[in-house]
């Protein structure tokens, strides 16, 4: 029986508004993608990023694109040839992912080798605010062991002083998105420092960020956007210590193994996020997050309403995907 494959643009209210260096959003805009053969249907969700030249209509007309070798049969390895790394491939292979599971009765995380596959402690983000409006995210959710506040302008010694004092039991990563510059960030680091901050995302612009093979880590840094799939990885050697891992930057789940496993040979940390998007996204990368240094799967908590069935997240433990959600 030949494949047939169907795309969904969906949007999910984000619970209040979500703020970063780059901009606010009150939404999360995702496209699903279910592929379906012998009567079992796999599905994949991407979440198109503006930072990388994607669009809604952009991405889903790329994925509309791959129709004929989709329903010819195409396997993940030939779509890591056919398409670029990014969301469109992302939600194609996620959906080849899951498929494959339905029709060989074969559990993602057995294929992948991530069993036992294990709750995990997930960050939980800050939005970016006026210091004394972070501070009161902060102490709201000073329970939770791990956050992640978003910076990334100015007065950001500012933010960290508050959210630091707000929830002083709390661990905290900074993600500046390519929000700091070269005449800032030694200040920045070297008062995160003193402030116990446990890791720093992408504090300089992609492409601009020399500067960090020459100055002091007092704080672990980890690339973000400066870093997509396996061949990234090299360039980054002694500019990093940890790198992000993200599918809807890598492009699905098969190249972000590949980058993981790399990533451990040179010797990086690895953490595991996300974009805003849905229990959907969340689940492969619940599953390539098993061992991580640090996850950042917290989309589906920004939400106000996400799926059903959902995955289920107890305080800031996030379990693996049920097989009926994905995988």
């Amino acid at each position: 029986m030949a494949r047939g494959i169907s795309v969904e643009m969906e949007r999910f209210p984000i619970a209040g508004t979500f703020t970063i260096s780059r901009g606010s959003k009150t939404e999360a805009e995702v496209i699903t993608v279910t592929i379906a053969e012998e009567g079992r249907s796999g599905r994949g969700e991407c979440v198109p990023y503006k930072r990388y030249g994607e669009t809604m209509e952009g991405v889903r007309a790329a994925i509309e694109a791959m129709h004929g070798p989709i329903v010819a049969g195409i396997d993940r390895t030939a779509l890591l040839a056919a398409m670029p790394a990014g969301a469109a491939r992302n939600a194609i292979d996620c959906a080849l992912w899951d498929l494959e599971a339905k029709l060989t009765g074969t559990p993602v995380a057995v294929a992948i080798g991530a069993l036992p596959a294990r709750p995990l402690e997930t960050a939980y983000t800050l939005s970016l605010a006026e210091p004394e409006a972070m501070a009161a995210q902060a102490r709201a959710n000073a329970m939770r062991p791990l956050l992640k506040v978003k910076i990334g302008g100015d007065n950001d010694m500012a933010r960290i002083r508050a959210v630091t004092q707000a929830a002083p039991n709390s661990r905290f990563i900074l993600d500046a998105n390519e929000g700091w510059a070269a005449d800032n960030i030694e200040a920045n680091l070297a008062f995160a420092a003193e402030h116990g901050i446990t890791l720093i995302e992408q504090p300089l612009p992609a492409g601009k960020d020399a500067i960090l093979r020459q100055i002091p880590h007092p704080v672990p840094i980890c690339a973000d956007e400066s870093v997509h799939a396996a061949k990234d990885l090299d360039a980054l050697v002694g500019l990093y210590d940890a790198v992000n891992i993200k599918l809807d930057k890598s492009g699905g789940l098969t190249e972000a193994l590949k980058l993981r496993d790399r990533a451990r040979e040179l010797g990086f940390g690895i953490m595991v996020g996300c974009m805003v998007g849905t229990s959907l996204a969340m689940a492969p990368a619940v599953l390539l997050a098993q061992g991580a240094d640090f996850v950042d799967l917290d989309g589906p908590l920004l939400l106000a309403r996400d799926r059903e069935p959902g995955l289920v997240y107890q305080g800031s433990l996030v379990s693996p995907p049920d097989r009926t959600l994905w995988g």
